[in-house]
């Protein structure tokens, strides 16, 4: 008969938990989760599930690592699997491992796709581990969690509805000279922009910086808060785009690293130096259209690797600044106009600048003003090509819906190659008179 009050309490706690979930949850709240963890194993999973569903993530996560391996797996499978993931997301991912190996396969299987966002997107951006508060608390209480959590990076505080839906922010400055008995809602402001975790990096860049926020939310389609994607991830993950784009550019895979092995690093470079073998071969056939004149007058095979060279880093130089404009949203496809126009008054202005300086190097080497001519004008030429190369290769990639990083490079040596090689000999050519 002892045992009888006890199971009396945990049915009254059950039947309150059914009936009351939204009040349960907010007084389970209240209580470290060590004191309540007894009351919350004695209830099955049904009579749980519905207070869970109104637990702020982060005290949910918290009150399952004290309850029972089979009760938590149980509530893990019978919680809606978006719910569930927020919960997860909440976990070490040691724990979140734990948990996640002890589900049903099938069940398991869902909630990690769930956990997995397409490359890009602000679900692979976010940041799981956001805490929530909601409005009826006071600054007293706030600043009381804020202390046992000692946070130091957070900006604001995000506020959530009994369905644990984003209603507004409270930012810290406020909260700090507040009143202690004012409640948050008193002091909440509304959301400014939100995602949901599908929206690419590029979208979350221009709300980013067109609302110049730190941070920004992502909700799912009910308006749910799942994560943020703070300032600093967003550069991550961008410099992280540049740095595989600077392997891409020559050929390399985004994959491989400084200590990848041989055979994988040979595996991913091949096909492209295979690829640039004939473009090579393509830029050499150009040579030999004009293979009589280079017999004739053999200076040109000296300073034709000069163009060559020349012309191939201005356009390294116009690839880089419009790769880097492309990836940093500066520029999108539609400028293209005026990205070309740029480089070409820079190769222009770039070319003339070399032309006289070569030009000058090459009358004291040759004293010969008919080869001066030659070079100071496929110069000019060549640079002005390499410009509009740089500019106009990856914008048209990006049009054509490829990978401006994994091409852009060798199309551009090739074009100016092709261009260097052809400017030079064609006007020698055209001037052999002068020779």
């Amino acid at each position: 008969m002892a045992a009888d009050p006890a199971r009396a309490i945990a049915l009254l706690d059950g039947r309150f938990m059914l009936d009351h979930p939204v009040d349960a949850a907010i007084e389970i709240e209240r209580h470290p989760a060590e004191s309540i963890a007894a009351t919350l194993s004695a209830q099955s999973a049904q009579a749980l599930v519905p207070v869970w569903r109104r637990l702020l993530p982060e005290t949910g996560a918290r009150l399952l690592a004290v309850l029972p391996d089979a009760t938590a797996d149980s509530l893990l499978a019978e919680l809606p699997p978006t719910e569930a993931v927020q919960l997860v997301g909440q976990m070490s991912a040691e724990e979140r491992a734990r948990r996640l190996d002890r589900l049903d396969p099938a069940v398991r299987r869902e909630l990690e796709e769930l956990m997995t966002y397409p490359e890009g997107s602000a679900g692979r951006l976010m940041d799981l581990r956001v805490d929530v508060y909601r409005g009826t608390m006071t600054v007293a209480d706030t600043l009381d969690v804020l202390r046992q959590k000692r946070m130091k990076t957070a900006r604001s505080l995000y506020l959530v509805d009994a369905g644990r839906r984003l209603i507004g922010r409270v930012f810290l400055q406020d909260l700090a000279i507040a009143s202690p008995q004012q409640s948050l809602s008193d002091l909440m402001l509304p959301i400014a922009a939100s995602v949901e975790p599908t929206a690419s990096q590029e979208e979350v860049t221009a709300i980013l910086n067109k609302e110049r926020l730190i941070d920004l939310p992502v909700v799912n389609y009910d308006g749910v808060l799942m994560g943020v994607v703070t300032h600093a991830s967003l550069i991550q993950a961008v410099q992280e785009d540049v740095t595989s784009d600077i392997q891409t550019m020559v050929g390399a895979s985004r994959d491989e690293r400084a200590l990848s092995s041989a055979i994988f690093a040979v595996r991913k470079r091949m096909p492209w130096l295979q690829i640039n073998l004939l473009t090579a071969f393509l830029a050499a056939s150009v040579v030999g259209l004009f293979e009589s004149t280079i017999a004739k007058f053999t200076a040109l095979a000296v300073l034709l690797p000069v163009v060559a060279g020349q012309s191939g880093n201005a356009g390294a130089q116009a690839l880089a600044v419009t790769m880097r404009g492309l990836a940093l949203r500066e520029i999108t496809a539609r400028d293209w106009l005026r990205v070309m126009r740029k480089e070409i008054e820079v190769g222009l202005l770039n070319g003339i600048a070399i032309a006289v300086t070569c030009s000058l190097a090459v009358y004291l080497w040759s004293g010969s003003l008919g080869l001066v001519l030659v070079i100071a004008v496929s110069m000019v030429l060549a640079m002005i090509v390499a410009g509009f190369a740089g500019a106009v290769v990856p914008v048209a990639l990006v049009k054509l819906g490829q990978d401006p990083a994994q091409s852009s490079s060798i199309v551009l040596t090739t074009i100016t190659d092709v261009a260097g090689f052809f400017s030079f000999l064609g006007i020698a050519s055209a001037l052999s008179a002068f020779l």
